[in-house]
């Protein structure tokens, strides 16, 4: 009952005008990443995604809508689904929304999912800051999509062009959704050990970038470099003391509220492993 009375405050809004229709996007977008509720999300976000599909079938050419359809569909499959086959089915439509954002930011965009990496370079050479949101998008909602679709071979294959894309990013403007780009290129980084073609020391590096761009805000960089980083350097010390900052900050952040949430009950869960771990 809750969630339909909830869907149909939010369809009431369909009489709007279109321009404040896609402040509503952003609104909706913004609402889930600076709530500090990951129930009151959980339970919500159904129905902002049966809005934002609404919006993006009315206005199916923009991109911004686009953006937040992906951005939502891949947090609500990865975060809140626990089935594979629904979390599956969410972030391939996350990853739809995000390739047609893209495609209508850039025409040069369009179809690289079936592009080798050394095409996807050439085609980015004249890529500008103003793409950044879509391309920053793209990379990171597909780097989910590949993790909820970990069993697939061909899926996996394509980590090479979220790097690509990813590198981009930074490279345009390296402190985009607070350099959280950085993250992503240092999680890509550490999956295996130097000795079998991983780059840990690389790693570290954006692990290190993403927290000073965030200025210490991302609690999730000082997880995932605890996690990622610090037991596959077996590093005990720095292992424990991330986790121990993010335990001790305060998640409100903007845009990062929600994250921080996660963070500090995931850091709660490494600090109590680290003995039997280390």
């Amino acid at each position: 009952m809750r969630y339909f009375k909830t869907v149909m405050l939010l369809l009431s809004l369909w009489g709007l005008s279109a321009c404040s229709m896609m402040q509503l996007s952003d609104n909706l977008a913004k609402g889930v990443t600076e709530n500090q509720d990951p129930e009151l999300v959980a339970e919500a976000l159904p129905a902002y995604l049966v809005t934002i599909d609404g919006l993006i079938a009315n206005w199916p050419q923009k991109a911004s809508l686009l953006r937040s359809g992906a951005s939502l569909y891949s947090a609500y499959g990865s975060l809140f689904v626990t089935e594979p086959e629904r979390q599956q089915l969410h972030t391939q439509k996350a990853l739809a929304y995000a390739q047609r954002a893209a495609c209508v930011d850039h025409q040069r965009f369009c179809d690289v999912n079936n592009l080798s990496v050394p095409v996807i370079e050439e085609r980015l050479q004249k890529a500008k800051a103003k793409h950044v949101p879509s391309l920053y998008t793209l990379g990171t909602v597909w780097a989910t999509y590949i993790q909820t679709h970990s069993d697939d071979w061909k899926a996996v294959a394509d980590l090479a062009r979220v790097q690509t894309l990813l590198e981009k990013v930074v490279a345009l403007d390296e402190g985009y959704e607070y350099g959280q780009a950085n993250l992503y290129l240092a999680v890509l980084d550490s999956l295996l050990p130097a000795a079998l073609g991983g780059q840990p020391e690389r790693a570290q590096q954006y692990f290190e970038k993403a927290i000073q761009l965030s200025q210490g805000k991302n609690l999730y960089a000082k997880v995932l470099y605890a996690q990622h980083y610090a037991r596959m350097a077996f590093d005990q010390e720095l292992h424990d003391s991330l986790l121990q900052e993010v335990l001790e900050a305060k998640v409100q952040a903007p845009g990062l509220t929600l994250q921080n949430t996660f963070a500090q009950q995931e850091a709660k869960r490494l600090l109590a492993e680290s003995a039997d771990y280390f």
